[in-house]
């Protein structure tokens, strides 16, 4: 089914994500590589790596002697994440894995880097330990979560959105993707035993393309979405997209495209 936009939903979630979540997440994984320093043939772990996007630009740095991993609970994640992985840089290894639980040894990583992963771990404290466990002594990790809903326009409409067409149980579920405070954060990272503990926010302006298309297709990707098209079926979804876009209608250009501010809490540490 398309809409009159001409967004069609096809292709698997992950894929969806692949495509709709890289306009706003490039900037801030440039954010986190730059945090932890990498340098050629440092070893990198791309913790919560969903399609990849952190681990490609890590290779990128590190370079033909440098080794880069990725690790995600979801294996549809993994695969389109190793379907996109170059072959210019390292091979990148992918394994599905959940952040409590690595299947790495002791002191394997220089840096540790998590793009939006954070706030969705079940057992924070035991997915620090584990971060803490697989990184040198001295080595650095860098992670983004979302800011306050408040500060972020796109997800203030998308946040309505799925109330409206979800219902008030998935709205309060959709809260879970601003859980991660620089409080809850810091707390953790320091029990975890990293010290030079420090959570500043960034904020970029994002372009996205015409939202009439970009609205629904990203929502798509998102467990709120399929939980919308699951429940209530795509037509739901597609409304739903569409209320996204009409609540950004005064941020709009004439080709309903917009640049967008998207704030993040950054985390960093050194172990």
């Amino acid at each position: 089914m398309a809409d009159e936009s001409g967004f069609q939903l096809k292709g698997s979630a992950p894929e969806r994500y692949e495509r709709y979540a890289a306009p706003f997440m490039a900037p801030f994984v440039e954010a986190i590589l730059e945090a932890v320093d990498l340098h050629p043939g440092a070893a990198v772990l791309d913790l919560a790596c969903g399609t990849g996007f952190a681990a490609r630009a890590a290779a990128a740095r590190v370079g033909p002697a440098g080794r880069v991993s990725g690790a995600d609970i979801n294996p549809g994640m993994i695969g389109v994440a190793a379907e996109h992985a170059s072959r210019r840089y390292p091979d990148i290894e992918f394994t599905v894995a959940p952040a409590e639980t690595l299947p790495f040894e002791d002191a394997a990583f220089d840096a540790v880097v998590c793009q939006q992963g954070v706030q969705f771990f079940p057992d924070l404290d035991a997915a620090f330990a584990e971060t803490a466990r697989v990184t040198r002594p001295d080595g650095r990790f860098a992670a983004t979560a979302w800011a306050a809903r408040e500060l972020i326009p796109y997800f203030v409409a998308q946040y309505e959105a799925v109330g409206e067409h979800g219902g008030k149980e998935l709205a309060e579920d959709y809260e879970g993707a601003f859980s991660g405070t620089p409080e809850r954060l810091s707390a953790a990272m320091l029990g975890a035993g990293f010290h030079d503990v420090a959570v500043r926010r960034i904020t970029f302006d994002i372009p996205l393309p015409p939202l009439d298309a970009y609205a629904p297709g990203q929502l798509s990707s998102t467990s709120w979405g399929q939980a919308i098209a699951g429940t209530a079926g795509e037509d739901a979804l597609l409304r739903a997209g569409r209320a996204v876009h009409t609540r950004l209608a005064g941020h709009t250009a004439p080709d309903g495209s917009a640049v967008l501010p998207f704030t993040a809490n950054l985390l960093t540490g050194i172990r």
